[in-house]
């Protein structure tokens, strides 16, 4: 393919004590609401699945999945929703759970979209922050760790469908021997 995981931007264990945080925060800030985690796939996976651990209180989960459309380097900023959630978020608290947030664009949409399905809180989680390639201004209530504007995968975050199987957060670099 060309490309392989190179330099590591965030280790396995500095992402294992920032999600220790985050559960904690959520088990802080939702005690006695019994939130609703929206995992935004197929990136926020194993995010998902690591912060429901951390948390110590009830919790649900239920899953989405999003296309955007445009040529592979640049989002045309039409997204569609490709999988729904399979239940009604009316009068619950919801937790958006992104891996990553860079133009701004798919995240917004998707908070405009559950917005009108009326959640009695809504709020974004997102593992990742590249604030540098944000185009549309969106609130983040949770951020695990702000990236530089570089191409990363691990940790959920695939590069041609490989590598989400990463324990870290790797920059993708170009393999010159491919």
């Amino acid at each position: 393919m060309g490309h392989r995981p190179g330099r590591v931007l965030i280790t396995q264990e500095e992402i294992a004590e920032r999600v220790r945080e985050l559960g904690q925060a959520l088990s802080r800030d939702y005690a006695g609401k019994d939130p609703l985690l929206v995992g935004v796939l197929k990136g926020a996976v194993v995010f998902l699945a690591d912060l429901m651990r951390a948390a110590d209180i009830p919790l649900a989960a239920d899953f989405i999945a999003l296309s955007s459309y445009g040529s592979t380097t640049r989002s045309s900023g039409v997204v569609k929703i490709t999988a729904d959630l399979s239940i009604s978020i009316e009068d619950r608290h919801v937790v958006i759970v992104e891996d990553i947030i860079d133009s701004g664009r798919t995240i917004s949409y998707l908070k405009r979209n559950l917005q009108t399905r009326r959640p009695a809180s809504l709020r974004v989680m997102a593992l990742l922050d590249k604030v540098e390639r944000r185009e549309v201004d969106v609130e983040l209530d949770y951020v695990g760790f702000t990236i530089p504007n570089e191409f990363v995968v691990g940790y959920g975050l695939d590069y041609h469908g490989l590598y989400r199987n990463l324990p870290c957060i790797a920059a993708l670099e170009e393999n010159p021997s491919a």
